[in-house]
């Protein structure tokens, strides 16, 4: 009698069952790295977005230069107003004062912020604050802030107590020589 056993030449449902847990097991660590993926690249985009914003109100500063306070918010109570100063898809523009020029800049980055930003609707969520210089010929320092919530913040995601998240900027105008 031969005793010879043929080699099996399958594979069996029990080795089938174990690749197919160690297959999802695989997937479902996969899955869970790009959730944490795409959230993180939403923190960077807010994070770019805010920097942008902030850079945007230190050139339209720059520019100005000879404003000095009329770019701090608190003086408009959050709210100042735009004038049409610089032309847009409604209207042509117009000639402003100096004053005018920086209470625009400030309605349209304030407008900007809140539109690019999440969480970012509340009063103190675009800041400029104005120091004027302690002796002649000092340069003006102006601090430049944005706050927003990112999504699934928490209060103790930041230092402050609301839970926003915050990206702040100190420009400093150095004073030009007068002509």
């Amino acid at each position: 009698m031969n005793t010879t056993r043929q080699p099996q030449a399958g594979v069996s449902l029990v080795e089938s069952l174990v690749a197919l847990l160690v297959l999802s097991v695989g997937l479902l660590g996969i899955a869970g790295l790009f959730v944490d993926s795409v959230k993180n690249s939403r923190t960077a985009l807010l994070r770019t977005q805010a920097i942008n914003l902030v850079s945007d109100m230190a050139d339209r500063i720059r520019a100005n230069s000879t404003a000095r306070d009329a770019y701090q918010t608190a003086t408009y109570g959050g709210a100042p107003a735009t004038h049409q100063c610089a032309p847009d898809a409604t209207a042509g523009g117009g000639n402003c004062t100096i004053a005018e020029l920086a209470e625009d800049d400030l309605g349209r980055w304030i407008d900007a912020v809140g539109a690019t930003l999440p969480g970012a609707d509340q009063a103190d969520s675009a800041v400029v604050e104005y120091a004027a210089p302690a002796n002649p010929g000092q340069p003006e320092q102006y601090v430049i802030t944005v706050r927003w919530l990112e999504p699934g913040a928490t209060a103790t995601d930041d230092d402050t107590t609301d839970g926003r998240y915050r990206y702040r900027s100190t420009v400093v105008v150095m004073p030009r020589d007068p002509v």
